[in-house]
């Protein structure tokens, strides 16, 4: 499953990122990375772009990015 199939209120694990080195780098710079635990804070309404929370961070990505990021869900 990817990140972009999640809702609101989600809680998952990452468990791989899958994309070119350039935006590998941009997503370790905010902390995801395999391993991580994250909670989807909001989608916007024409579902093109996501926030996420990692630990205390909250970012905000392109549901395209979010469909590179394999996770385990846990609700």
């Amino acid at each position: 499953m990817t990140l972009d199939k999640l809702n609101i209120g989600d809680i998952s694990v990452i468990k791989a990122v899958n994309c070119d080195s350039e935006l590998k780098n941009r997503f370790y710079s905010f902390g995801i990375v395999k391993g991580s635990k994250l909670s989807v804070e909001e989608i916007t309404l024409a579902r093109s772009t996501m926030q996420i929370k990692i630990k205390n961070t909250k970012v905000a990505i392109r549901l395209k990015e979010a469909s590179k990021i394999e996770i385990f869900n846990e609700q």
